[in-house]
């Protein structure tokens, strides 16, 4: 999630924690740890496809956490100890409020290395990177705890609460969706070995559904707010990779995405993209692997991402699309069934 969710949602574990020793020093300090493991995007892997899969790494595995904890609680209890604190409080504080942003991270789609040294990505794919009613909750009980300080361990808490119900909720929206995928892709005889469903920007309301098939993959948008089950899919080619070998940075991207992953071939660039993040037409992690000479081999090149345009002019065809008009589909990229090329 974004950092001003990550501290938000450090500060409020901090402040449920605390109880009556909850003040402005306590958020603070659970802020800033509830940021802590994204200090790593400061760290350099050497190119644009290792920051990218070792992003979310060691600094969000449990494993690490754990005993981080212990050693951040030890220090301030030897060189700065804090009065009516006992050691177990203060180290329930300090873990929680750092391994409740890797947990958070989870619900989104990149994937969170928990376990890390051992070799795994976590994904639950229910929640966009940024989701406002995910966020104001603890936005607003700060604020309100705030101005009545002698209830802002309470707030901190029910805003907890709120928002933990508010995953709860996307993870049952996902599951609704997720029903409706299967079913559309199997009467239409679509593979469904290798489906990605994850929310639109902003919301848990419209979703956007990936199949992989063979040289194809098929996309399509779904609202829980549908008034009909089946779900309209348009075909893309996922292309083929042109060299007898793969680089490393391309297996490990393949191995981040699980591979869902598209191969281009644009203006003599040779460009792989993640499929699994952003909309139609405007994929978040595009890389740039080579280029072509004028003789028509491809060099290839330290993968360098390129820029992502930006959304803002789909945002309002968003919102009518979650709130069900099935109507604009064709507006945002997609056919209208039947498809000419199904």
């Amino acid at each position: 999630m974004d950092s001003i969710t990550q501290a938000a949602l450090g500060a409020t574990v901090a402040g449920a924690i605390a109880g009556r020793r909850c003040n402005a020093k306590v958020l603070l300090a659970g802020a800033l740890l509830g940021t802590l493991p994204d200090l790593d995007v400061f760290i350099d892997y050497g190119d644009d496809i290792s920051n990218t899969v070792k992003h979310r790494g060691f600094s969000h595995s449990i494993l690490i956490l754990l005993p981080f904890s212990l050693l951040v609680t030890g220090l301030f209890q030897r060189f700065k100890p804090l009065p009516d604190w006992s050691f177990s409080r203060l180290w329930l504080l300090v873990l929680l409020c750092l391994v409740t942003h890797p947990l958070l991270d989870t619900f989104t789609s990149y994937g969170t290395q928990l376990l890390w040294p051992l070799h795994g990505y976590y994904s639950l794919s229910s929640v966009f990177i940024i989701d406002p009613l995910y966020t104001l909750p603890l936005l607003i009980a700060i604020a309100i705890g705030w101005a009545r300080k002698a209830s802002l361990s309470r707030y901190c808490l029910i805003a907890l609460v709120a928002s933990s119900a508010y995953l709860s909720w996307s993870l049952i929206a996902k599951q609704i969706v997720e029903e409706r995928a299967y079913a559309s892709l199997k009467l239409r005889g679509f593979s469904t070995e290798k489906v990605f469903i994850a929310p639109t920007p902003f919301n848990t309301l419209l979703w956007r559904v990936v199949a992989l098939d063979g040289e194809h993959y098929w996309e399509g948008l779904a609202s829980v707010l549908d008034s009909h089950p089946d779900i309209e899919f348009i075909s893309q080619s996922r292309g083929e990779w042109p060299l007898v070998t793969q680089p490393e940075q391309l297996v490990a991207l393949r191995d981040f995405t699980g591979d869902f992953v598209r191969y281009e071939q644009l203006n003599k660039q040779l460009i792989v993209t993640d499929l699994r993040l952003g909309m139609f037409g405007n994929l978040a992690f595009k890389f740039q692997f080579g280029s072509q000479d004028d003789s028509g081999e491809w060099r290839l090149q330290v993968p360098e991402r390129l820029p992502q345009p930006s959304i803002q002019g789909e945002l309002k065809l968003l919102r009518d699309r979650a709130l069900g008009d099935q109507t604009i589909n064709a507006s945002l990229g997609l056919c209208t069934l039947p498809c000419a090329n199904m």
